[in-house]
């Protein structure tokens, strides 16, 4: 994958999250000129920041106004109490962004990240329709209102007036760096292991029997960022959706002892009835602001790192959720991760990084 240097410049847009984070570093180690998109913009080395609001389409156009990427990455979304406020929210943010960039000449591909919710439902259905495992990017849309769904169609007609390729990408439950992300599985299980070692109470699984037994996988988000890279540069990919994750498959029933030894903590399994994260920390702020002063932590806020709710979603879930590779394997893209390993190298930058104690 030739990156041709300054031939190649990336808008990526929710560059603060934990796949657009990811994947700015990524290209910028890549070579690639990275513009920044979001609310509250990184100024982290080599990134170009670009704040605007994508619910504002006149924020949008003004702050696009003269950028002409080559290439687009759409990674972020907004929750909604409701899916009709998801389409219509995120929706919207999806047409107000290649509006404004509707005058850009050089586009030549433009990637939509969304997720596993293509075959599960959103939210409020979730999983009330689902697909059959292992997931494969054939299936037929659910019925229904999925705001993914949305942002596709509106992706596919921006593409088709630009005359420029797409490319979806549909990750599992994403294990990476990132703070104050609202689908951040990794560092929310670190804050909870940590919890426990300082309270010295056990690790106990807060999902489903189900998903504590059934075999599973997850997306390690810099893998997602190797994968939108491949897609974006490889002709074979062009106008394809995709699944994305690490290629091993496990069960919690497995991992969730490994997990619970790097802390050195007890775990246990799911109990009856099951204990789910939200409930169980509603009041963390102030226990997590002294185990933060106790250890001298960069950040005292736990909402700014442990997304419980979401956490909570992805373990449970009353059925099985496996995504196909296949598709991707066959057009040339090979990588794989260990997902231990995943969560083992995000657990030990956030101790390099003091967001949690060694």
């Amino acid at each position: 994958m030739a990156t041709g240097q300054d031939t190649h410049t990336a808008l990526i847009v929710g560059s603060t999250g934990i796949v657009g984070g990811n994947l700015a570093a990524h290209l910028v180690d890549r070579g690639w000129r990275v513009y920044g998109l979001a609310r509250k913009p990184s100024t982290a080395d080599g990134i170009i920041p670009i704040a605007a609001d994508l619910r504002d389409e006149t924020s949008v156009r003004n702050a696009l106004a003269g950028i002409d990427p080559t290439h687009v990455f759409l990674c972020t979304w907004l929750r909604q109490p409701t899916e009709a406020e998801n389409v219509r929210v995120n929706g919207g943010m999806t047409r107000h962004l290649f509006a404004a960039l509707e005058n850009a000449k050089s586009i030549t591909h433009a990637a939509l990240v969304t997720g596993t919710k293509q075959y599960l439902g959103p939210f409020e259905s979730y999983g009330q329709t689902a697909a059959e495992t292992p997931f494969r990017e054939d299936t037929p849309r659910l019925p229904g209102e999925n705001f993914y769904y949305t942002q596709e169609d509106i992706l596919f007609a921006a593409a088709e007036r630009g005359g420029f390729s797409w490319s979806v990408h549909r990750p599992h439950s994403i294990v990476g760096y990132a703070l104050g992300n609202a689908m951040n599985m990794g560092v929310t299980l670190a804050v909870y292991g940590t919890i426990c070692r300082e309270t010295r109470q056990p690790f106990v699984f807060p999902g489903s029997h189900l998903q504590w037994n059934a075999l599973t996988d997850v997306t390690d988000a810099r893998l997602l960022a190797h994968h939108l890279e491949w897609a974006a540069m490889s002709p074979q990919a062009r106008n394809q959706g995709f699944n994305v994750v690490n290629g091993d498959v496990f069960r919690w029933r497995w991992m969730w002892p490994q997990l619970a030894a790097y802390f050195g903590v007890e775990p246990v399994g799911p109990p009856d009835p099951i204990q789910p994260l939200a409930a169980k920390f509603a009041d963390a702020g102030s226990l997590w602001q002294s185990i933060a002063d106790k250890h001298s932590l960069a950040e005292r806020d736990v909402d700014k790192l442990a997304s419980w709710w979401h956490t909570d979603s992805d373990l449970g879930r009353e059925l099985e959720s496996v995504n196909d590779m296949t598709k991707s394997r066959l057009l040339g893209f090979n990588l794989y991760q260990e997902s231990r390993a995943s969560f083992f190298e995000l657990f030990d930058r956030l101790r390099r990084e003091k967001i949690i104690p060694a």
